[in-house]
């Protein structure tokens, strides 16, 4: 998007100067973000991409203890734990963009012990607790057993811990799918290794497009879906996810990714005309 568009001929010397002379507050028109659990290989894929944006003012992501944020723009906002999260005060600036995750941070990563990261058991409360300090528009990225996540429930409202996250009403929800990658062997038994390596012969039998999709495309398709959102509750499916994974693109470009979710939300919108798997509803 250019800088500075070109003044319309219909417009009038005058109106012309006074919108020149205006002068626009810093950051009025750009919401705040929101980030619950920015750990792992997903968190920080999707954290730097809508950090790097430039569409958000300020971005604050959940933490134990005070440390020092690595990019330009993110800040850190204490939890009120050990309390419970109905008795964490809400933020003083009030967030219009909120995101949770829940993947396990990297031990490994000092800054990532730090960060905290929900329990899924956590979302009801936490999502009230978002709903206090000010969001409007909520991302869950919801985790499930590669080929275990039952039809009916891929495309609706899965239990009632997501029914009452839809009954707070939030604007815009948004409920992402996305398979969990198998957990690694490393400091289990003989037994329990392999018994893991027998059930991961099972992952041949699972459809493609129900596979684990990679990170970085899962945090194109967030960055792109958060552009274009319109109100309602929506579920982004497993296959939706294989689709944007096939999509191209750069780190910051748009390549098919545009393309994909508004084919989804073109398809939600008409149910009736297309019913292929692939557009999976709101």
């Amino acid at each position: 998007m250019p800088l500075f568009s070109p003044t319309p001929a219909s417009r009038s010397p005058l109106q012309t100067l006074q919108s020149a002379m205006r002068v626009p507050s810093p950051g009025a028109a750009k919401p705040r973000l929101l980030v619950a659990g920015a750990t792992g290989v997903l968190g920080n894929e999707v954290l730097r991409r809508l950090a790097g944006s430039g569409r958000y003012a300020h971005t604050e992501v959940l933490a134990t203890e005070t440390m020092a944020a690595g990019l330009s723009g993110v800040g850190i906002a204490l939890t009120g734990a050990p309390a419970p999260i109905e008795q964490w005060p809400a933020r003083p600036l009030p967030a219009h963009t909120g995101l949770i995750m829940f993947e396990p941070p990297r031990m490994y990563y000092g800054r990532e012990r730090t960060l905290w990261t929900p329990e899924p058991a956590q979302l009801p409360a936490l999502a009230q607790w978002f709903k206090r300090c000010g969001v409007q528009t909520l991302v869950v990225v919801v985790p499930h057993a590669t080929g275990r996540l039952p039809d009916a429930l891929k495309r609706g409202l899965a239990n009632l811990d997501e029914q009452s996250v839809a009954a707070l009403g939030f604007e815009r929800l948004l409920l992402v799918r996305s398979a969990r990658k198998a957990q690694d062997a490393a400091g289990k038994n003989a037994l329990e290794k392999l018994a893991a390596w027998m059930l991961s012969t099972l992952r041949f039998m699972i459809p493609q497009a129900e596979q684990p999709v990679r990170p970085a495309k899962l945090a194109e398709f967030v960055d792109a879906v958060l552009q274009v959102l319109p109100p309602g509750t929506h579920v982004a499916a497993p296959e939706l996810l294989w689709q944007a994974n096939q999509s191209s693109g750069g780190r910051f470009g748009g390549g098919n990714m545009h393309s994909v979710v508004q084919a989804w939300l073109a398809a939600a919108r008409n149910p009736a005309q297309n019913s292929t798997p692939d557009a999976g509803p709101d």
